[in-house]
């Protein structure tokens, strides 16, 4: 099984934010929606990553667009990760790492750790009608996305 590609529905799923408030993505049907799916808080590529997304919102604001963080950390983790680097968007909990099964984006045995399965590194960019339109995930947790395609990529969509 594949992760979701372009052109496909994207995979439905409702999470909780760090505030245990859960958030569905059906809801933000009519919305373009940037899935950055990320291994873990508090380690330093994911914290760059996340960082970067922050101080790029302006940019997502202005094509109209929801960025939300997901990794399989609790939110109790996340809050604390949110507050530290001042995130401006939500992060959401896969605690039971259901979503990141769904999208086919486990990375199993996560740093060596045997039976600890973490998300891969991904990005799915999603239009208003809730339809993949890019895809990229990174078997490497090391390797950042490129964010300047990713705000090309959501300026394609109307």
């Amino acid at each position: 099984m594949n992760p979701p590609k372009v052109g496909e529905e994207a995979p439905l799923f409702t999470l909780i934010d760090y505030d245990l408030k859960p958030v569905s993505l059906r809801n933000l049907r009519g919305k373009k929606v940037v899935l950055a799916f990320f291994p873990g808080a508090f380690t330093s590529v994911c914290t760059k990553e996340m960082c970067s997304f922050r101080d790029s919102m302006t940019n997502f604001n202005k094509l109209d667009a929801v960025v939300l963080g997901i990794s399989v950390n609790d939110p109790f983790t996340m809050k604390g990760f949110a507050e530290k680097n001042m995130l401006n968007f939500p992060l959401l909990s896969d605690y039971e790492r259901k979503v990141v099964e769904q999208y086919n984006i486990v990375h199993r045995d996560f740093a060596g750790l045997k039976g600890y399965s973490a998300s891969k590194r991904a990005v799915f960019i999603l239009d208003r009608k809730g339809v993949v339109r890019y895809s990229w995930v990174s078997d490497d947790p090391r390797v950042e996305p490129d964010y300047t395609k990713i705000l090309n990529e959501l300026g394609k969509i109307d």
